[in-house]
């Protein structure tokens, strides 16, 4: 269902993005890395927390950034990774397909500026065997995705 929900939200887009469906898991960066044939910083990992104890939202880096906490709370608050069982209530997605594509539930989502290294990206379709490969600046467009500086590389 996950994965139908994101061909559903291109559809509706009239975006021709075609997703990539593999035989192997690519539900962690490493393992979506090696499957892909690509650097870790090229999978778009989208990471959900929960800020000021009550508002959820979305964040996509780069698969090799970490989180500076520092910059995070300047920019957020206090923040909260949530659970696997709420991020699938949320989004619609099992943790390891989690992307800001076909959300069960509208969210804020924000980019981290450690994408912009790549001319092109990989985060996950829905499914922890699927992926979109696209350009920063397209993923940003179509997810209506807000540009914060909240990790270190």
């Amino acid at each position: 269902m996950s994965l139908q929900s994101v061909r559903d939200f291109f559809a509706a887009r009239q975006l021709d993005i075609p997703i990539i469906e593999l035989e192997v898991s690519t539900a962690t960066v490493a393992l979506a890395a090696a499957a892909h044939g690509v650097e870790a910083g090229r999978i778009a990992k989208t990471l959900a927390f929960r800020v000021n104890g009550g508002q959820a939202m979305l964040l996509v880096a780069r698969g090799d950034a970490r989180i500076d906490n520092r910059k995070f709370k300047d920019r957020f608050g206090k923040g909260k990774m949530l659970p696997a069982e709420e991020v699938v209530e949320l989004t619609g997605h099992p943790v390891g397909g989690v992307c800001p594509f076909g959300l069960t539930n509208e969210l804020p989502i924000y980019l981290d500026q450690s994408l912009q290294a790549f001319d092109e990206v990989l985060p996950a379709a829905g499914a922890v065997h699927s992926a979109v490969r696209i350009s920063p600046q397209q993923l940003a467009e179509i997810t209506g995705g807000r540009w914060v500086d909240v990790c270190q590389a």
